[in-house]
């Protein structure tokens, strides 16, 4: 069946426009665009009047099901995507976790358990690749060839961290197949000292988390990086940036003519390590890696992204319940990392970004949508709103007020980390190629998503 979405507003990275939009639910394709379009025999009319039709969203950062410190996080793909269509994001690019001894065929095999037949919104995976050697190195250009384009190496977590040396050879050998690398940028050895001088101190809580990990130690590893990534001539995208310090260092590569590519996270935009210091372990929900900054950091980014300097913002969802995090209430640095978001992204940067800090709706689409699209290659199939497109697109009704709370989230966390925040804008209707899957933050249609091949990354 054919919808019309009638007297909207479509919002495209270089423009927004009053347009009428016509997609088939069949095919799964947006099929015209234009400024009146007569409704065809049998085709549903949706007016739209006063409403904002942006592409569906993309976040390009998440962790569902995976297992860590001791637990697994608290979303799998079946709540972690019902969270995600129910604000307004069609997409989601999680991380197959090779583990150790493992093959990336294999990890990518066990993705494919977790997320196939459960997932409610389209998904892609990068492969996390934490065991480098010769036939790793030989799978890697299958898996590009096979939709598997963007890849992610840590410069901390003993279980996952690759050293300078397979750091080089990643991002070489990855830009010879057509990849490209994120990298989460925190100096190992730099955490592991300063634990071990607030442990010797008495600080267990959670306000020594952000102690350890100070915006110098994610400075130094994205400094770090991007002079391996220069020996290398390879592109690199800095993922969760939270700092001005990892900021500049990414100027002066800028500078040198290198590609960088920077996302970043709407906790890092919003709150600050003051959350760390409320009493009753409540600082344990906000405990996540790279820890929140200071308010000065806020800005910075802020900044960045009105110059477009800072190409996606993503949201690092990795959930847990309170229950998870009170494994680390005598020992913070056995708090498991990371807070939901996957779901709030949108309100959020509508909220704050376009209605308060005069970022612009093209670049609420650039950044949510074409970017991410574009840098993980499902550009024009995602991230725009054209004829032959699919029909991922959301209805946002501009002026909905509500209020963040753990009821009205659709994560599977007993906390919402804005609680009692007044936000404007909201997902009325969620189409995803062409079928309404979510409305006004109800689920209408579960599991529809499909599993997107991806092809090699876009430069811009």
């Amino acid at each position: 069946m054919k919808r019309l979405l009638k007297g909207g507003t479509v919002v495209m990275e270089t423009y927004h426009e009053k347009l009428d939009v016509l997609m088939d639910d069949e095919s799964g394709t947006i099929c015209q665009v234009a400024e009146e379009i007569v409704p065809e025999e049998g085709a549903e009319v949706v007016d739209v009047t006063g409403k904002l039709l942006f592409p569906g969203f993309i976040d390009a950062h998440t962790h569902f099901d995976l297992e860590v410190s001791g637990t697994v996080t608290a979303d799998d793909f079946e709540t972690g995507t019902k969270a995600a269509i129910a604000g307004g994001t069609t997409m989601i690019i999680d991380f197959a976790t090779q583990n150790k001894g493992e093959t990336l065929h294999e990890a990518l095999e066990n993705w494919h358990k977790k997320a196939d037949d459960k997932s409610s919104c389209d998904y892609g995976f990068h492969m996390a690749i934490s065991d480098w050697n010769e036939s790793v190195s030989q799978e890697l250009e299958e898996l590009v060839a096979g939709g598997i384009t963007s890849f992610k190496v840590y410069m901390t977590y003993d279980n996952m961290v690759l050293d300078d040396k397979e750091i080089y050879q990643v991002l070489k050998r990855l830009k010879e197949v057509g990849g490209i690398t994120g990298v989460h940028c925190e100096n190992s050895g730099l955490i592991k000292a300063l634990i071990e001088e607030q442990k010797a101190k008495g600080n267990f809580a959670p306000s020594a988390h952000p102690k350890t990990r100070p915006d110098l130690v994610e400075a130094e590893a994205v400094s770090r990086l991007l002079k391996i990534a220069d020996l290398a001539k390879a592109p690199v995208i800095v993922v969760h940036l939270s700092s001005g310090a990892g900021y500049q260092e990414v100027k002066y590569a800028r500078e040198r003519g290198q590609e960088v590519y920077l996302e970043t996270c709407p906790q890092y935009l919003l709150m600050d390590d003051s959350y760390y210091e409320k009493p009753d372990f409540e600082g344990a929900k906000y405990v996540c890696s790279p820890p929140l900054r200071k308010t000065t950091d806020q800005t910075r980014l802020w900044n960045a992204l009105r110059k477009n300097n800072i190409q996606t913002v993503s949201t690092d969802h990795c959930s847990f319940t309170l229950k998870q995090k009170e494994a680390g209430i005598d020992d913070f640095t056995k708090i498991p990392n990371g807070m939901p978001g996957v779901e709030s992204r949108p309100v959020l940067f509508y909220t704050y970004g376009v209605l308060e800090k005069d970022l612009s709706l093209e670049q609420m689409c650039r950044m949510l949508s074409a970017n991410p699209a574009k840098l993980y290659g499902v550009y024009p199939k995602k991230g725009c709103i054209k004829p032959g497109s699919d029909a991922d697109i959301v209805v946002w009704d501009p002026d909905a007020l509500w209020v963040m709370n753990k009821e009205n989230q659709h994560a599977n966390t007993d906390y919402c980390p804005f609680e009692g925040t007044e936000v404007k804008g909201i997902a009325g209707q969620v189409y995803l190629r062409g079928n309404l899957v979510a409305e006004n933050g109800e689920i209408r249609k579960e599991h529809a998503g499909q599993y997107i091949k991806r092809q090699k990354y876009m430069q811009f």
